[in-house]
């Protein structure tokens, strides 16, 4: 379920601190004027701070129904024209109100007061209006952050899912071939492919799985494809134990074989070779380019295995490559929850 948008709030402190300082400001002239006495001061401040709360609260039952479409299009408007007019009102109400229940004669002129009024007003929808504005800024962020968090969950699954577009296919046809030639490996074969497949329905949920677990997967993986190719394919595996305990993501291994196979010639006349081994905290995946006729890289699976990486620990795969041998260099994955 979508959690529900923060209200938009304003501070209970920041409504009634600066409604107290602006009726203090409103006040200052009071100070220097040698024929008013503290109660004029006193009642002064208090018509200031009284329509100061009065337009604090007026605009935040008003303004933020006004500008939830996003934002206000112009500052000048007709909310900000109604909001002036009560505030005239109010503010001849509290200097009548005053008036009479203080009796007092030193007070400012009504003029004063309704000019006083349109400048604390101004100031305070100025302000509501800027903590409004950043508090949209806030939440467009909030969303553009979720909505790219989603994106890129989305995107991670598709990248999962294009594992093995082409080796169903391919090891049935073998498995087919040995059918009909009735190879007594044909047993194996079936058991070795049904293996596969069970590992791929239990890993397909998981980011990340142990190297010693990947290597498993990999070596029914070989099994098929030298059923397929025979002496044509040969994979060294110079990986030791103490990497065992790394974590990679599923299938890494399986789509660089694949990825090997399918731009390099593999035949009894000219073997493909393919070695793993580390170097520090990487897997190297290496093999001898002895490239297919009209053979031309998409730099999809590479690209694939390259986002996968970038998406769990922020890292790129290196790519290193001459006349002769091609590696893909893997950064190892150490300390991971078992996702």
């Amino acid at each position: 379920m979508e959690k529900e948008k923060k209200r938009f709030e304003v501070s209970q402190r920041v409504i009634w601190g600066s409604s107290l300082a602006l009726a203090i400001l409103s006040s200052v002239p009071k100070f220097f004027d040698a024929h008013s006495k503290p109660r004029d001061i006193i009642i002064n401040s208090s018509i200031s701070f009284l329509f100061s709360l009065f337009i604090w609260y007026y605009n935040m039952y008003s303004l933020p129904k006004f500008t939830s479409r996003r934002t206000a299009k112009n500052f000048l408007n007709g909310k900000l024209l109604l909001s002036v007019m009560a505030g005239l009102g109010v503010m001849i109400l509290l200097v009548v109100a005053h008036q009479e229940l203080f009796q007092a004669s030193q007070m400012d002129a009504p003029i004063m007061f309704e000019l006083r009024g349109v400048l604390i007003n101004l100031i305070v929808y100025m302000f509501l209006h800027l903590l409004f504005q950043n508090y949209q800024t806030q939440q467009m962020s909030v969303e553009l952050e979720r909505t790219v968090s989603v994106n890129l969950g989305a995107q991670y699954e598709l990248l999962k899912q294009q594992v093995n577009p082409h080796f169903l296919f391919n090891s049935l046809n073998t498995l087919k071939s040995m059918v009909e030639i009735q190879d007594p490996h044909s047993a194996d074969f079936i058991l070795k492919l049904s293996d596969f497949y069970r590992f791929t329905l239990e890993s397909r949920k998981m980011d990340l799985i142990p190297l010693k677990e990947e290597l498993h997967i990999l070596e029914s993986y070989t099994y098929l494809l030298k059923a397929r190719f025979e002496d044509g394919f040969v994979m060294t595996d110079e990986i030791g134990d103490a990497y065992h305990n790394s974590a990679i993501p599923p299938f890494t291994l399986q789509l660089l074989i694949e990825n090997c196979i399918k731009h390099n010639v593999v035949s009894l006349d000219k073997p493909l070779h393919i070695r793993l081994y580390t170097d520090g905290d990487y897997l190297i995946v290496e093999n001898r380019i002895q490239l297919k006729k009209g053979s031309v890289s998409t730099g999809v699976g590479l690209d694939n295995i390259n986002q996968r990486f970038m998406h769990l620990i922020g890292k790129t795969i290196e790519i290193d490559k001459d006349d002769t041998f091609f590696k893909v260099k893997i950064p190892l994955i150490y300390d991971h929850p078992n996702n």
